[in-house]
């Protein structure tokens, strides 16, 4: 692995003094009430060769203790981040109109943040499914358009729907759920159209009536039918009847709940320079070299997440093939290091010269790999300039309260993000 280390005296003190102003904001923050500890990281290649001592800040620096994000980000995805943490590099490290990119965009927090804050959005993800999450959130319709648009769809259905899916709903709710999933199959959809499906992909299933399911697991991920038969039992549950259309308008009327005239400006005012790419963000000849001042991002890690297991029944609904989607979710350390080189060298093409990158690696194997002392020599060797790594520590919230994780006991309980500058 090569490292880009050449700069001259001159240009080297300038971004020294733009690291420090960064660095500067994160020793000075106190915004809830704690100061920032700071400490260094060191980095090596290898058990051997010493490469570089990072200077690390852990703090709360985004908390439940802050506003509520917006309603449109209350999409359910597995392993997505806060809002917060995108807002959080946003705000320090750029300026209205430039680009904020998400090579793994995942259900579009990074998008959706950036376009709110009036910044243009590109983003790339392998799975088809990203798209279908993030694109109706970007240009949302109103509420009206919504429910005019359902009630112009005949939720009657005589196809019949796979038996096997009978476990998870009454036969009167998966056929319309076969009618709808019809509509939208035969239709060039439109933005109301795109927002239906993508609502109806969230709704599938979950552990209310707010779905369309029997109780099953949280919405982020589908259980297989083994899984849900012994849930039924467990329970002693059958599938209830669900009015499918009521519970999109319904989770409809949510998501645009706080919505306001103002936000749809700002959203309208980047609609058409947005970029939404499906395929390896390794390979992106679609976004202009030079163009994007900011990306925030959070890979696979490692093996972790079976995207394919939890997103079997939405690739059904959508119309996807899982098998065809081919994710990059190495799980041994050397594989996935490899692999986010090679993503960190075409990152390196896209960013300006004075752009960061906001690389949010978590923990994984309870703690015991901290992903970020992986990441760096990777942006390295792409020739980037690695400024700082922060370390954003908090309790866990109900999400994995639902799972019975005690806070701070299992599972990812910081946010690791390596800050990067070209």
């Amino acid at each position: 692995m090569s490292l880009n280390v050449s700069a001259s005296k001159p240009a080297r003190t300038a971004r020294r003094a733009e690291n420090d102003a960064f660095a500067n904001i994160l020793r000075q923050f106190n915004d809830f009430g704690e100061v920032s500890r700071e400490s260094v990281t060191p980095i090596h290649i290898g058990h051997e060769l010493f490469l570089q001592a990072v200077p690390t800040f852990t703090n709360e620096f985004w908390t439940s203790k802050q506003r509520a994000a917006s309603s449109l980000h209350e999409i359910s995805y597995r392993a997505c981040f806060k809002p917060q943490l995108p807002r959080f590099f946003i705000d320090r490290l750029t300026r209205p109109g430039g680009v904020v990119y998400d090579p793994f965009m995942g259900r579009g927090t990074t998008l959706l943040e950036a376009a709110l804050l009036g910044r243009v959005p590109f983003g790339c993800d392998v799975n088809p499914l990203s798209q279908h999450l993030t694109r109706p959130r970007l240009h949302p319709p109103t509420l009206e358009e919504i429910e005019a648009r359902l009630q112009q769809i005949d939720f009657s259905s005589t196809v019949r729907g796979p038996d096997e899916l009978l476990v998870f709903y009454h036969p009167d709710t998966l056929a319309q759920m076969m009618a709808l999933r019809s509509y939208l199959q035969r239709r060039e959809l439109d933005p109301v159209d795109n927002w239906i499906r993508m609502v109806a992909l969230n709704r599938l299933t979950g552990h209310s009536p707010g779905f369309f399911s029997v109780y099953t697991l949280p919405p982020n991920q589908a259980v297989s039918v083994k899984s849900q038969i012994k849930i039924n039992a467990d329970r002693k549950q059958t599938p209830p009847v669900r009015d499918v259309a009521k519970i999109i308008l319904k989770k409809s009327r949510s998501l645009l709940s706080d919505v306001s005239p103002s936000e749809r400006a700002t959203l309208s005012a980047v609609n058409g320079r947005d970029l939404l790419l499906t395929g390896n963000c390794a390979v992106t000849p679609q976004i202009p070299s030079e163009s994007v001042a900011l990306v925030v991002t959070s890979p696979p890690f490692l093996d972790v997440v079976d995207y394919e297991g939890d997103n079997w029944l939405r690739c059904w609904f959508a119309g996807i093939d899982p098998k065809s989607v081919v994710l990059t979710v190495p799980g041994k350390l050397d594989a996935w290091q490899a692999a986010m080189t090679t993503v960190f060298c075409e990152l390196y093409r896209v960013v300006r010269r004075g752009g960061h990158i906001a690389f949010e690696v978590g923990e994984v194997r309870g703690g015991r790999i901290k992903l970020e002392e992986t990441v760096v020599p990777c942006g390295l060797a792409a020739g980037f300039e690695v400024q700082l790594i922060l370390i954003n520590a908090q309790e866990f919230t109900k999400t994995a309260n639902c799972w019975g994780v005690k806070n701070n006991s299992l599972g990812t309980n910081t946010n690791r993000v390596v800050v990067f500058r070209k």
